[in-house]
């Protein structure tokens, strides 16, 4: 199954509908500021995502962008560089097995 990175951001109206959003993206990528996102994602897991950010975001209001830098393993995994700090910190992930 192929992977793609994405970067993905939001721009959420109202205080409550932002911390659902920034919750729900926990479980899809790991944060490189606060409303952005990169996302190593399938196809099946990009379509659960954006399933879940439209039961979570108003439309009419928010917006959410999603960029494609392509599939993994490649050129997309060079293509995000950040310099200086990171503002928030690293999500440590477990994997139960």
């Amino acid at each position: 199954m192929s992977r793609h990175r994405y970067i993905v951001s939001y721009d959420v109206r109202e205080p409550t509908r932002l911390r659902r959003t920034h919750s729900a993206m926990l479980g899809f990528g790991d944060p490189l500021q606060y409303s952005v996102f990169v996302c190593d994602l399938s196809a099946a897991e990009l379509v659960s995502l954006e399933i879940v950010l439209r039961k979570i975001l108003r439309l009419s209001e928010d917006s959410l962008l999603l960029v494609d830098l392509g599939p993994l393993p490649g050129l997309a995994e060079r293509r995000v560089r950040i310099l200086g700090q990171q503002r928030l910190p690293e999500v440590r992930r477990f994997l139960i097995v």
